[in-house]
């Protein structure tokens, strides 16, 4: 794990999972954050987004180009693990009793019957939709209580980013148990009833940004414009960091 743009990453896909395994047999709740680039930008204009950030085991990263960019300032190749892409992983390899929490109703029907054939597990697993409101007004001590009550180590979160890494912050002190990974989009992705993740092409070349501009364009335009006015200020925060030697 090493921190950089001022978010501690784990980019090794193996241990990613050793680290769920290994923390759903320990005592107490904990979270995992998947940070694409809307979260990178928030979380360095905003101090207290950023601790929610790191206050959990780590981050994945679900940026195409934050590799791209380590790479440029230390020469070093790593790889992007999407959301999507842990969910799958997750979710197939059934090892762990999972539930779904957020979004509407039909896209979680869509889920429920597209996952029960990844792992027909799931389809004894709960899906709960969970009302539109501030994060602040949610009954933590009552949602915490019907994960318990259900016995899920895994609780997937899709509220949208900045929302969702709050929600998991402001929860995992009442769980006992249980790792919280916030995946956005990927409920949609797997439920067949909204928006589907870009062409393997598009991914391959850095050009998801594109597809998701099509998909919600007013949007995915003010993220983008908050990245890019963002982004020459981090490459030279970080180019600063490489120089005194402080990464690690």
């Amino acid at each position: 794990m090493k921190t950089y743009f001022n978010i501690r990453y784990e980019f090794d896909r193996g241990r990613v999972h050793q680290s769920i395994d290994e923390r759903v047999n320990q005592p107490g709740a904990d979270y995992i954050c998947v940070a694409d680039g809307v979260i990178l930008n928030t979380a360095n204009r905003n101090s207290d987004y950023m601790a929610v950030v790191n206050g959990g085991m780590f981050s994945i990263c679900d940026s195409s180009y934050v590799p791209l960019y380590i790479k440029w300032i230390y020469g070093e190749r790593l790889e992007q693990y999407c959301g999507s892409e842990i969910f799958r992983d997750v979710v197939a390899g059934g090892k762990h009793r999972m539930i779904f929490l957020g979004t509407q109703q039909p896209i979680l029907d869509g889920l429920k019957e597209n996952l029960t054939l990844m792992n027909p597990a799931v389809e004894s697993m709960k899906f709960v939709e969970l009302p539109f409101r501030n994060v602040e007004e949610f009954d933590y001590p009552a949602i915490a209580r019907m994960i318990e009550q259900d016995g899920a180590e895994i609780i997937w979160i899709a509220l949208g980013a900045p929302k969702q890494e709050i929600f998991m912050s402001m929860l995992k002190p009442h769980l006992s148990h249980g790792v919280m990974i916030a995946v956005g989009a990927a409920f949609k992705f797997y439920s067949g009833v909204d928006t589907n993740r870009a062409p393997q092409w598009m991914v391959k070349h850095h050009l998801e940004f594109v597809h998701r501009l099509s998909q919600e364009p007013r949007k995915q335009a003010r993220r983008c414009f908050d990245i890019i006015r963002t982004l020459p200020g981090l490459l030279y925060q970080e180019w600063r960091v490489k120089m005194n030697g402080k990464n690690n």
